[in-house]
């Protein structure tokens, strides 16, 4: 942080009370660190380092930690605990942490489209087949896991319990690769990859297809750090924000294909998968990516498939989703 002299230092108090905000240099007192599921990181969060590679975050007066958890779950889990201020993690299993335990997250971005895929190396299979197989997720219970239980509603008679999962963390695309397994759920950066091997992947159910209404991931923090430090994730949903609106401009693909090396795959294999993620909307550019009916939408299949308990009641939408957030973002960036 810049030195300041004391004079100039107490200006900038006064300016920030007199304007009732506070300023670009109050922000950065606190570091927010914001948890990212995968190690190696998902695709989908290249959004948090094409903010920090870009000074996203600086410009908008906040210092921020990318910390990478093995999985989005334990990244919500460390939030709760308050060891982490905030974490991109996947809607379904945060709608059931705080519909069955009633934990302190609260939602202020989102990532609406999920993109999963549950793909095989074999030929000539359907999604009946899969009973009894081996199934590559990254935890049980994890987001993957969790996108196994929901695309299988798309074929009759065949339960996640029919299927043995393997808990591999961000790691299934290249354990199906090398021939660890035959069947496993999957990103689009996964289907470039295994594409860019010259290896043909043959695709049983899409998220897409099968839950049509479906929310992949979200911005989550707790609610009483929410109102700590609420200028500081403020800025840093801004950050995030401009990130997501900087992918989307063609001529910056070669500079996100880079900074996406992050994910272990190589510049094509990158660029390929960021046109596949853009041509579903991937990252919300003009809106905070948590329409209602998908949040709702979710928690009622999460209570359909028991993933709720039975003497519990889903979150409700109001409860869950602080839209000022993104919107005080929004008008930053703006």
């Amino acid at each position: 942080m810049i030195r300041r002299t004391v004079a100039l230092a107490a200006g900038g108090m006064l300016l920030a009370v007199s304007l009732g905000g506070i300023t670009p240099v109050a922000a950065q007192s606190k570091k927010i660190v914001v948890a990212i599921p995968g190690v190696p990181p998902i695709y989908s969060v290249t959004i948090a380092f094409v903010a920090e590679k870009q000074g996203f975050f600086k410009k908008h007066g906040v210092d921020v930690e990318i910390r990478p958890f093995d999985n989005g779950t334990a990244a919500a889990r460390a939030v709760v605990a308050g060891d982490i201020d905030m974490a991109w993690s996947p809607t379904p299993p945060v709608i059931n942490q705080v519909s069955n335990a009633d934990v302190p997250l609260v939602a202020v971005y989102g990532m609406p489209n999920p993109d999963w895929v549950i793909g095989t190396t074999e030929t000539g299979k359907t999604c009946k087949d899969i009973v009894g197989q081996d199934v590559g997720v990254d935890s049980i219970n994890g987001a993957r896991s969790v996108a196994l239980r929901s695309m299988l509603t798309g074929c009759p008679g065949v339960k996640i319990e029919d299927t043995k999962q393997i808990a591999l963390g961000s790691t299934p695309g290249p354990a199906l690769l090398a021939g660890q397994l035959k069947y496993a759920v999957l990103h689009l950066d996964d289907l470039a990859e295994i594409e860019h091997q010259g290896k043909k992947l043959n695709i049983l159910l899409a998220m897409k297809n099968t839950n049509p209404t479906s929310h992949y991931l979200i911005m989550v923090a707790r609610k009483d750090n929410l109102a700590k430090n609420r200028d500081a994730i403020v800025r840093t949903v801004a950050g995030m924000i401009e990130a997501a609106r900087f992918m989307q401009d063609p001529k910056n693909a070669d500079t996100v294909a880079e900074i996406a090396s992050i994910t272990g795959h190589n510049k094509e294999v990158n660029k390929a998968a960021l046109k596949a993620f853009l041509d579903i909307d991937f990252w919300a550019a003009k809106d905070d990516g948590m329409p209602r009916d998908k949040i709702e939408a979710v928690a009622a299949l999460m209570k359909k498939i028991g993933s709720i308990n039975p003497d519990k009641e889903p979150v409700t939408y109001d409860k869950f989703v602080d839209a000022s957030i993104w919107k005080d973002a929004n008008a930053m960036v703006k």
